[in-house]
């Protein structure tokens, strides 16, 4: 047993390590940096759960950054999406029809970036995006090969990754992030 968790935490951190690291991450930065209004991240399932922590990451360290719902896009919330805003958008197939259907519809209201974190460039969400980081083709550790792990491991290391580079670029200080963190053992620490 303590052998199987064993190689789960390898074939995790293999997916990590195997991302590739490409100019595709610093045009995502910029965009970023440049974008006048929120950052919306969406993605559905396990994707999603990572969209969410994304965005409030981004929040926490000066991107102003809300999850929206695929599910609930089609029905009114994508309306919050304005131009100037910039949409970061989670499937690990690129084939998930309500995240592709908010990237649609968020496009037709005029968002200016569309990012995505997909395994392929080739998939109709890449095709879709302005700017696609893929994570490429991973091997998932279930022992069916299905249940998404590895691949929301490295959805959340790139995802971390971008927004601590983002952080880094604008400055951020200890100071900034004690106002936005102001409770739990986090908030103590960063006003000492």
């Amino acid at each position: 047993m303590l052998e199987r968790v064993k190689q789960i935490l390898i074939s995790e951190a293999r997916a990590i390590e195997n991302i590739p690291v490409t100019e595709n991450i610093e045009k995502a930065v910029r965009a970023m940096l440049n974008c006048k209004g929120k950052v919306f991240t969406t993605g559905i399932g396990k994707a999603g759960y990572v969209a969410k922590k994304t965005a409030s990451t981004l929040s926490t360290t000066g991107t102003p950054s809300v999850f929206l719902h695929p599910g609930d896009a089609p029905h009114g919330d994508v309306g919050v999406v304005c131009r100037g805003d910039l949409l970061l958008t989670y499937s690990n197939s690129g084939r998930t029809r309500e995240v592709i259907e908010t990237v649609h519809h968020a496009k037709h209201l005029g968002v200016d970036c569309v990012i995505s974190i997909t395994a392929s460039a080739a998939s109709p969400l890449g095709e879709l995006s302005d700017i696609v980081l893929e994570i490429g083709e991973i091997e998932e550790p279930c022992p069916l090969g299905l249940t998404p792990t590895a691949s929301t491991s490295a959805m959340i290391a790139l995802s971390d990754a971008l927004a601590l580079t983002v952080m880094s670029e604008r400055g951020f200080s200890k100071e900034d992030f004690a106002v936005r963190h102001h409770g739990g053992y986090l908030g103590i620490v960063s006003r000492q």
